[in-house]
């Protein structure tokens, strides 16, 4: 029975039941919980792990140093589910000390599961949320990587900074506007359109666009963003709207 299947008190007990259990391996400097919880199927039950570590992390200093070692066996298991749940402690970490997160990210990045390399982008983008310039610099140490795949990882992982910041990322999209890997391509075109749709920021990204000298990928990025405001009712701009504030402000 996966998480969502138990009702909402025996998610809360369950909750409670992975925070003891997690709290007692650390106590006892162990790891048999944390890698039980942190290999789960399922995803919910691995998130409730990586948030108690986390949580613990931040909260209970006395632990900090064990956990931080706990996480780097973590990522040397041979689960990618454990490896995953380490990556995405890290993230959780990272909200408030960034300092930790430079060497196990880039490992990440060189991992052979795409699940651990997925992780990274997902916590990149919780990071960006509550921790940006730290989440950014490590992005910006990606942008030339010859793996192109890596290159449309680090571009997505700042996705969410930019859809209440687009300001923060748009001079990061714009070192990559000359990419020619399609899916890289592909990945900063969508972002684009992502960052666009809320109060104030269309605005913010014509500006950027208006600057930019690659007129190609301009007029790929003005579709996306013409259909982003056509799909989605609750831009703050309506189809028509963003259409004509695009004529009127791009040549």
């Amino acid at each position: 029975m996966g998480f969502y299947d138990l009702s909402k008190k025996k998610r809360e007990e369950l909750v409670n039941k992975i925070e003891d259990e997690i709290s007692l391996d650390l106590k006892n400097k162990e790891i048999t919980h944390i890698n039980k919880y942190s290999s789960d199927p399922d995803t919910y039950i691995r998130k409730s792990a990586y948030l108690v570590l986390g949580r613990t992390y931040h909260g209970e200093k006395e632990y900090q140093d064990s956990i931080l070692s706990i996480l780097d066996k973590m990522l040397s298991s041979e689960d990618d589910k454990i490896r995953q749940t380490a990556i995405y402690a890290y993230g959780e970490i990272g909200k408030k000390d960034a300092s930790m997160i430079d060497g196990p990210f880039q490992k990440a990045m060189e991992d052979k599961s795409s699940t651990v390399r997925n992780a990274v982008v997902g916590a990149l983008k919780q990071m960006g949320q509550k921790n940006p310039q730290p989440t950014l610099d490590f992005a910006k140490k990606y942008l030339d990587h010859p793996n192109p795949e890596i290159r449309r990882e680090m571009v997505h992982g700042i996705e969410l900074r930019g859809r209440t910041h687009p300001e923060d990322v748009l001079p990061i999209l714009a070192e990559l506007q000359d990419e020619e890997d399609k899916k890289v391509r592909k990945m900063i075109i969508h972002v684009l359109g992502q960052i666009s749709y809320k109060k104030g920021c269309l605005e913010k990204v014509l500006a950027e666009l208006g600057q930019w000298e690659n007129h190609d990928m301009v007029q790929e990025a003005l579709r996306e963003i013409i259909d982003v405001h056509k799909r989605y009712k609750f831009a703050a701009k309506s189809h028509e709207e963003a259409l004509k504030y695009i004529e009127e402000n791009i040549k």
